[in-house]
């Protein structure tokens, strides 16, 4: 198992010495064994946490022909999309906790951050493949449009510039 991730704006109070760390010190606590996990702690966004563990596990003579990607429940398309094009010779499964939005939302405990962290994904969605980061997805209509009126209404924090 790898843990992966150092911090970003949204974790670094929660997580104070990144996210990796944070991880595997609980999935020791519930009685994973230590010498099962490796750890990256310098991703700080999705591709880097897919490249750096990618070299973290060749770097253990692991190659494996396929992962299991964990992430937020909003992030499973574009960290899908984000491996198929960074680790395109494994077979990508993404999953999350289950979670309602609404406990999402009392958990972050900012409707509108959350919103804004929903939109500035689904930007990513959009804009990732044009930059080669990811790979093309469909956006169906309604999903645009819902989004295009949210940006208009000012959730535009977590957009890329």
């Amino acid at each position: 198992m790898v843990f992966s991730g150092g911090n970003s704006p949204t974790t670094r109070a929660r997580f104070p010495r990144g996210e990796a760390a944070h991880y595997r010190e609980h999935a020791v606590s519930l009685g994973m064994p230590q010498d099962a996990i490796l750890v990256e702690t310098q991703a700080g966004n999705t591709s880097q946490n897919i490249t750096f563990s990618q070299a973290v596990l060749a770097e253990h003579g692991i190659r494996p022909r396929s992962v299991l990607l964990i992430c937020k429940p909003y992030m499973q398309r574009r960290a899908f999309a984000t491996c198929r094009r960074a680790w395109p010779e494994v077979d990508v499964v993404c999953a999350s906790e289950p979670l309602r939005l609404l406990d999402y939302v009392q958990s972050i405990g900012d409707s509108a951050l959350v919103i804004d962290m929903l939109i500035g994904d689904l930007q990513r969605i959009i804009e990732y493949p044009k930059k080669g980061f990811a790979i093309e997805q469909n956006v169906p209509t309604e999903v645009l449009t819902a989004y295009d009126h949210l940006v208009r209404s000012g959730f535009d924090s977590r957009l890329l510039t």
